[in-house]
């Protein structure tokens, strides 16, 4: 990856020398079908001005065939990764031809080939630095330019970018698309989607701005497509935008495509946003899933102004777009649509994200320093979305929300098509609130780390917090109401900035700290708030309350504070009493992992079958057909994979020998947990998961009966295992994860262990051999749950010099295996 890697020094250089008037990118992928086609034809043709005589133009393909400058044709020169130009003048015109492949990875241009129908289908994908993969560029997002794409491709399919087709011309076979130019725009949320995809269309109105709406997905999910209510949020999330950012959509049309195999949740490019299939629901969905799916919506929305409108210079200043997008998702979710419990998932899900990940030893600042592109790669962490986004909920309580949104608006009328930094920020917010915003920017933006605040009682109270920054915080003090449901009876809001802030406050059987949400800070319950919360977190009424309170338990159990088995204890108490699917879905996942991780070994054992059996009774007494039930089935599954009490049952339930319970709906993702489970421990064998795979025979049953089969109990299904996820470069990026999560599946040590060795001798190799995103996936899914950390100690003293990217990945492993080996200790 070495030769790929670009620094922020010489992209600078470059973009203070070279201004970009415009490109032109013409594709052929009419034989995309075609699997043995490794690559398809781009041609980049760039006008751009000049101060230097030599600069270079990004490309990584198969092969360069010809080089234009200023209507020369030039010797080629090509280092895989770079195209060097020479002789420029102050005004020039570059045509590149080149052939560029066809990727399986998700970087670049995806394509997929659909077992059910046969058909192909094309997507890109380019963030960070991916653009370079289909045309030749200057890829850094801070050179933006109208672009204008022609992509030829079979006739019949659906052929899609940023903005709308201005000419198509078909003979019957292929057709040639032009589409019209974009406005200025950096390379990385450029688009192209091309496929027989299913294109349902709608349009939304305001005033004289008229935006058409498209949503596509594969044609064979189509019928489990609800577009209907993708519009429905979609539109409700242009009004809110719309009301508040007093900026009118500029993209003019706003199509969304669910594509398979995709890194990411979604990306935003502007009029042309593309999503993960795993939205397109093909089988039962909690509110929570669907809730979700909502906030992604209105986030890549958000993008349309923070990140595409008004983008950053370089990726130092991720967060001006992330942060942004994660807060107002949030926020749009509770305000615009149905979802008015949105901060509810953000507090536990999203900030629990944010707090791990800000106790690692490569934690960094909000505004990080990103020195080259391998680093920007792995800043889509915690920090940069989901601590950004709290920051600045924080920031709305301290200057106001009219303030907050008039800066905003100040910024996008200053900046919009042009680039950023967090000064330019900084200036339109402290303009609007008549703050001078540099110190909360030091103090939030520009250090590291989460505080703690705990409350402590003597002659009076005190709220004490660690790593002392300044917080707009609320003290919640809740009561029991005449039903017994614990209510907040009294609010106490003030400003901590010191290490010890005083506080009156009146007695009460629950004192919360950071009610409401405010800040960014782990709590602690004091000593009789945690022992009401032991008796009576059912009762807890508000779902934010409980949330926070879930939070903090997580919290203070991950840091050894909090016994797990006390935990334990209440998630099996409480947890199938939890009507918020956001809220029960993280508990679950908790529990789960608190078992596999912070309890000691000896233990492990009783506290897995009294895991299952909370499972297992749970999903057959909550609610028929309700959101709950099937959350405590997926539960039921995952514990399922490390106990097999309940092996006969599932496979009596899965071979239709016993029905499963009342109104729980065994879709075909349910049904390979379940047969996930029944492999793992050695109660399935892989003519039974061939046969599952005939009744599901889609791209999803396909990956996860691959997962399956990987997860068998054998010494050698786990060392095929084991060559296919490090040597096979066939494996598409979901291929790749199914096969190291059936390696890992079951918690067989005993069986995996001899690999560990074998690990650190490879992962420097695969590091410079594999791209970044499948190299990532391998570093992180085979790192060995040790019960030692002397091996992976061994490796980073011996290897000093290894690149910065994998050095960071590798200390992070180490940091919660550390954290593990840690609270295990503490449990004891």
């Amino acid at each position: 990856m070495s030769i790929a890697n670009l620094t922020r020094a010489e992209t600078a250089a470059r973009s203070a020398a070279v201004t970009v008037r415009s490109y032109r990118v013409e594709l052929d992928v009419s034989a995309a079908p075609d699997q043995s086609e490794a690559g398809f034809l781009t041609t980049t043709t760039v006008e751009f001005d000049a101060t230097v005589a030599e600069t270079w133009l990004d490309f990584i393909g198969l092969e360069i065939r010809s080089v234009i400058v200023n209507g020369q044709f030039v010797d080629v020169e090509y280092d895989g990764a770079r195209v060097p130009l020479h002789g420029l003048r102050r005004s020039n015109t570059v045509v590149v031809s080149a052939v560029g492949e066809y990727s399986r990875s998700g970087e670049g241009l995806h394509r997929f080939h659909d077992p059910v129908d046969g058909q192909t289908y094309l997507y890109t994908q380019y963030e960070p630095s991916d653009a370079r993969r289909v045309f030749a560029c200057f890829e850094q997002p801070d050179m933006k330019a109208p672009f204008t794409f022609a992509v030829t491709a079979p006739t019949g399919w659906e052929v899609v970018s940023n903005r709308p087709a201005a000419v198509v011309e078909d003979d019957g076979e292929r057709q040639a698309v032009e589409f019209s130019p974009t406005l200025p725009i950096s390379t990385y949320i450029t688009a192209i989607v091309a496929g027989p995809y299913h294109h349902v269309e709608s349009v939304w109105n305001r005033g004289d701005l008229e935006v058409p709406l498209g949503v596509l997905c594969r044609a064979s999910l189509a019928r489990y497509l609800d577009a209907d209510t993708i519009f429905e949020v979609t539109k409700q999330g242009l009004d809110f935008f719309a009301e508040h950012f007093e900026y009118p959509y500029p993209w003019g049309k706003y199509d969304q495509v669910f594509v398979p195999e995709y890194n990411l949740g979604a990306m935003e490019n502007p009029g042309c946003v593309t999503f993960t299939e795993a939205y397109v629901f093909r089988g039962a969905a909690t509110a929570a899933q669907y809730e979700a799916r909502a906030n992604t919506i209105l986030h890549e929305m958000a993008h349309m102004w923070f990140g595409d409108l008004v983008t950053m210079v370089w990726w130092d200043d991720l967060w001006l777009k992330e942060s942004f997008a994660d807060y107002m998702g949030a926020l749009a979710s509770a305000e615009a649509t149905e979802w008015v419990d949105a901060w509810v998932a953000f507090a536990n899900r999203r900030k629990a994200w944010a707090y791990s990940q800000d106790q690692l030893p490569t934690t960094h600042p909000i505004v990080a320093d990103i020195v080259d592109l391998e680093a920007a790669k792995l800043n889509f962490d915690g920090i940069t979305y989901a601590k950004g986004a709290s920051v600045l909920k924080q920031l709305v309580a301290y200057v106001g929300r009219e303030a907050f949104f008039e800066g905003a608006r100040r910024y996008f009328r200053e900046h919009a098509f042009g680039n950023t930094t967090l000064a330019d920020l900084l200036t339109e917010l402290s303009a609007a609130s008549g703050r001078d915003l540099a110190a909360w920017a030091q103090a939030w933006l520009q250090t590291t780390g989460v505080s703690t605040l705990s409350l402590e009682a003597g002659g009076g109270y005190e709220i004490v917090q660690t790593d002392p920054r300044p917080h707009r915080l609320a003290v919640g003090l809740y009561d029991v109401d005449d039903a017994g449901n614990l209510v907040r009876r009294d609010r106490v809001e003030l400003d901590v900035v010191a290490e010890r802030t005083p506080v009156e406050l009146s007695a009460a059987p629950l004192r919360l700290l950071n009610d409401g949400d405010l800040t960014y800070a782990k709590v602690r319950l004091d000593a009789g708030s945690l022992e009401t919360v032991e008796r009576s977190l059912d009762r807890v009424v508000d779902p934010l309350a409980r949330g926070l309170i879930w939070s903090a338990l997580w919290n203070a159990t991950r840091d050894g504070d909090l016994d797990p088995e006390r935990y334990l204890a209440m998630a099996r108490a409480f947890a199938p009493a939890e009507a918020n699917t956001a809220l029960l879905t993280a508990v679950l996942a908790n529990a789960s992992f608190a078992i596999g991780h912070y309890l000691p070994v000896d233990s492990r054992d009783r506290r897995r079958r009294e895991w299952l059996e909370t499972c297992w009774a749970a999903t057959h007494d909550a609610d028929p057909g309700s959101g709950g039930q099937l959350a405590w089935a997926r539960a039921a599954a995952s514990a399922a994979v490390v106990d097999d009490h309940h092996a006969a049952d599932i496979r009596a339930i899965l071979d239709g020998d016993r029905p499963a319970p009342d109104g729980l709906p065994l879709d075909p993702d349910l049904r390979w947990a379940l047969w996930t489970a029944l492999s793992a421990t050695g109660h399935a064998d892989p003519d039974a998961l061939d046969v599952e795979l005939a009744r599901d025979d889609t791209a999803s049953g396909r990956t996860a009966h691959l997962r399956a089969l990987a997860a068998r109990p054998d010494a050698g299904v786990k060392a095929r295992a084991w060559t296919s996820a490090l040597e096979d470069t066939a494996l598409s990026n979901d291929h790749l994860d199914a096969v190291i999560a059936g390696f890992r599946a079951g918690e067989r040590r005993d069986l995996i262990a001899g690999y560990d060795d074998a690990y650190f001798t490879a992962i420097s190799t695969v590091w410079a051999q594999r791209s970044i995103e499948i190299a990532r996936r391998i570093v992180l899914g085979l790192f060995p749950a040790s019960d030692s950390l002397d091996a992976v100690d061994s490796w980073l003293s011996a290897n000093p010099d290894v690149p910065a990217a994998l050095r960071r990945l590798v200390l992070e492993q180490r940091d919660h295996l550390a954290r593990d080996l840690r609270v295990r200790g503490a449990a004891c």
